[in-house]
């Protein structure tokens, strides 16, 4: 269950990094008032070094629905771990970091360890951490600041496109009143995937706008997956966090 969760993220980042090119400042900048609403999203982006809480995550098929409760951890642009219990009990651990990708799971007994290069190489497309946190705490995946964006305001918010399609569709949807990201939707139409990632709630905790709930839908050669992650118990700069993480002996590699 817990490893079907991390492969649907990593399926998003999948789906998102297929076609990824860095680009000159374009269309977007120069219109002067997309230029100052993409500051302002970046302008807003959550400042902190640590957080925790905890996260709750429903996860739903065609074949079953199913939720778990997580404990989340993040130290900002260095690490992001996550803890799964059943009655106090740790049942699945992940440990990610810009360089490394690490999780086991207890009742299968299995482990995944690997660097975003591994990963990269067996999905065939690159990954990175920095895509990966964005899409955590409510950032745009791509640089908006980079490539060439075409610019509309729509009834639901600032909506930045690809002024030229590429081998994937993108849509980046800003909301008008905290610049931070409502939706951001991404195709393969030739692979039939598809990800779109809504940001249906924010909470203001401790002075910081952080997402309270996202929605992942994931669609692959027909079937469609959903993962609803809520944010609870936020605190950032509390301490020090601790990142406890030992793949136990005796477990079976396996392959996300």
């Amino acid at each position: 269950m817990y490893r079907k969760i991390l492969g649907l993220v990593l399926l998003s980042l999948f789906v998102v990094s297929c076609g990824s090119r860095k680009g000159v400042k374009g269309i977007a900048t120069k219109n002067a008032e997309a230029a100052n609403i993409i500051e302002s999203h970046y302008n807003s982006e959550t400042d902190f070094k640590t957080l925790s809480g905890k996260l709750r995550t429903v996860y739903q098929s065609e074949e079953r629905t199913q939720s778990v409760n997580l404990s989340f951890r993040m130290e900002k642009d260095k690490a992001i771990w996550m803890s799964a219990s059943v009655l106090g009990f740790p049942v699945a651990k992940a440990y990610i970091t810009p360089s490394r990708v690490s999780y086991y799971e207890k009742v299968s007994q299995t482990y995944f360890d690997g660097d975003f290069r591994l990963l990269s190489d067996l999905l065939g497309t690159p990954l990175d951490f920095q895509k990966l946190q964005n899409l955590l705490i409510g950032q745009a995946i791509y640089d908006l600041r980079e490539g060439e964006f075409e610019f509309s305001q729509t009834a639901k918010g600032f909506q930045f496109m690809p002024a030229e399609e590429g081998l994937i569709k993108k849509m980046f949807l800003l909301n008008p009143k905290n610049f931070k990201t409502a939706a951001q939707q991404l195709a393969q139409t030739q692979e039939n995937k598809s990800v779109t990632v809504t940001y249906s709630d924010f909470q203001e905790v401790e002075g910081k706008i952080f997402p309270e709930e996202i929605n992942i839908i994931a669609n692959e050669a027909g079937s469609s997956t959903r993962i609803e992650l809520t944010y609870r118990s936020l605190e950032f700069d509390r301490e020090e966090l601790s990142f406890p993480f030992d793949i136990p002996s005796g477990y079976e590699e396996i392959s996300l």
